[in-house]
Order: C-alpha cells, then structure tokens, then sequence
C-alpha cells in the first residue's frame, strides 16, 4: 500500500526514532516497505536500517528508486520525523479514497517561532509528504532529491500531526 522514503546524512539516532514510529504502521499493513536512501554517513546509519529489514541505498537516484518501490503511494519523511497518534488510520483513509498529495499538521507546539519563520524557511519535507507513487514519478527530474521532489508537489493537509525532525537533531545534539 505505501513506501516510505527517507535521506540520511550521519543520522542513525533519527532514523531510529521514526522507524520505531512506523512499526505501528508495518504491523496494520499500511507500510510495504521503508526506503532509505544515504547521502554518505560514517555512522551505522547503514546497520540501523538493516536491522529494521529497510533497502538501504548509498548510490541513488530518485527516479530509479520509485521503480522499485512496492507501494502504491510513498511517504516521505526526514530521518527524526515522528507522526503522532492516529495517523495510521487517517493515512490509511485517505489512500484509499484520494489521489491528491497530503502533508501532516504540524501541532501547536511544534511551530517554529514567529521571527523564525519569517527570517528562514522551512524545509520543504517538514510536514513529510505523501502522494501516489506515479505521481511523484512525473514529476521527478535529473538529479532530484526527496526535498525537491516535496518542493515540486501542491498538497493538502491532513489533520494528524507530526514531530519535525528537527526536534529529534536537538535531542541527539544534547546526548552527545
């Protein structure tokens, strides 16, 4: 039913704590498989996939990648990101009525400061990104990556929230 998709730089920790948020997600049959795709990390971004029985690729293009991919539609997330409760049966909902591209609330206390948002912007997959599969294949070009891709599709917004991956950077940050 849905691929999720995710880069990774050096981010074993936030790659940890989102698959632990997907499991939920695997063990409803939402989930067909998890993508992770390595922008060339010296940790054990590489184990942690493995463990999680995740296809991890060091050498990637997008366009190649959603070839392979056995979902209908894909999710993409940042490694960190965590979507909260409820989003399994809203996502499932929605996939099965929609061919529109969605994005998740990010809750109240999640938003970047005022001054924050007015000084820089966002990235692109903060609210993660969900959209059919074909879909995202007509819109992938040369050299794209997954916050291109984000960047390149209009969505709506679902009501469940997620927890941006930069939280999860600030609480890796404050363990080392």
């Amino acid at each position: 039913m849905l691929t999720v998709l995710m880069e990774c730089h050096d981010q074993e920790s936030e790659l940890a704590q989102t698959l632990m948020v997907l499991v939920s997600a695997a063990v409803e049959g939402l989930v067909r498989d998890v993508v992770v795709l390595d922008n060339g990390s010296a940790d054990a971004s590489s184990r942690v996939a493995d463990a999680a029985g995740c296809s991890f690729y060091a050498d990637w293009k997008i366009g190649e990648v959603l070839q392979t991919v056995r979902g209908d539609w894909v999710l993409l997330l940042e490694a960190g990101a965590r979507p909260q409760a409820g989003w399994v049966e809203e996502v499932a909902e929605y996939v099965a009525v929609n061919r529109q591209p969605a994005r998740f609330s990010l809750l109240r206390h999640h938003r970047r400061p005022l001054l924050q948002r007015l000084i820089s912007r966002a990235s692109p997959l903060e609210h993660g990104l969900l959209l059919p599969k074909n879909k995202a294949q007509t819109l992938v070009q040369q050299g794209m990556d997954l916050n291109a891709l984000s960047r390149a599709a209009r969505a709506v917004t679902l009501r469940s929230g997620i927890i941006p991956a930069r939280f999860a950077r600030s609480a890796a940050s404050a363990c080392r």
